[in-house]
């Protein structure tokens, strides 16, 4: 590849908005929901498929639900999406995202698989 064409390729690839955001991932058999953030949106839930396909998905308790249910027992939702380049403290604005959903939706105990906030 040439020169050009690469400092063409470049910028275009530069030119690519990413979103971070919060997603959901629910059991549509139990209703059970798993909140989570991420600071690039794109091919998240390639990311996390794979994860609880490999048996390597932090939560214990939706990757058991997972491997006795399947990919099909569950679907993926993006709740909220901002594109990063416009955010200065991307960590500290994805956790008050986060925040935000887990005390709306409450996805804890029997309702989710997130650990409730610390008093």
């Amino acid at each position: 590849m040439d020169k050009q064409k690469r400092k063409e390729l470049l910028e275009e690839y530069k030119q690519i908005k990413t979103y971070m955001g919060v997603f959901q991932i629910k059991n549509k058999t139990n209703g059970k929901i798993y909140i989570g953030s991420c600071p690039n949106l794109k091919n998240k839930w390639l990311t996390l498929e794979s994860q609880l396909a490999m048996g390597r998905f932090a939560n214990l308790q939706l990757q058991k639900d997972w491997k006795e249910l399947g990919l099909e027992a569950f679907t993926y939702e993006v709740l909220e999406e901002k594109e990063a380049d416009e955010i200065a403290d991307k960590r500290w604005e994805l956790k008050q995202m986060e925040k935000k959903w887990l005390e709306k939706l409450q996805p804890f105990g029997d309702k989710g698989y997130n650990k409730p906030p610390k008093e």
